[in-house]
């Protein structure tokens, strides 16, 4: 994976004076490991939780217990109730919400590489679905790169919001 794109993502905050938090399933912690890896990320990572544990996703990141009854832990209603309640949480500009299968074995339904990617500003959340091919860490690693890129283009869409 490329540090430089959380390289990326860390200058793009930091010029808006912007913040991110993540509730991570799949990746657990992956995504705040590789910004934190940035030299002064502490400007723009707010922080975040792994959220493995189905009860952990309500518990740590807020999504609600019948939200994840009815939808499970795999869905693009989840990955866009992580990316809200994690950004609320812990008081940052943008949430990320990732969960899904690493594989190898299906979950719920849902084949290895299927990956729901939440992304939250406190005005808008969108959910991207990923299909992505490889073993567990390849899924891993490909989810992170997507959560950076995502965040990158609504950091670029957004820019004349807020300048």
């Amino acid at each position: 994976m490329s540090r430089s794109l959380a390289e990326q993502v860390h200058r793009a905050l930091l010029d808006r004076g912007e913040t991110v938090a993540a509730a991570e399933s799949l990746t657990a912690g992956l995504f705040c490991a590789t910004l934190a890896s940035v030299p002064g990320a502490s400007a723009t990572l707010r922080g975040g939780a792994v959220v493995y544990a189905t009860e952990l996703k309500a518990v740590l990141a807020g999504v609600p217990a019948e939200l994840l009854a009815e939808h499970g832990p795999v869905s693009p209603q989840t990955a866009a109730a992580l990316a809200e309640g994690i950004r609320a949480r812990c008081g940052a500009t943008w949430g990320i919400g990732l969960t899904g299968v690493a594989g190898p074995d299906p979950v719920d339904g849902h084949g290895p590489g299927r990956v729901y990617l939440g992304l939250a500003d406190g005005r808008r959340t969108e959910v991207v679905q990923l299909d992505l091919a490889g073993d567990r860490q390849a899924v891993r690693e490909g989810t992170v790169a997507a959560a950076f890129e995502g965040l990158l283009s609504r950091l670029g869409g957004d820019r004349e919001r807020h300048c």
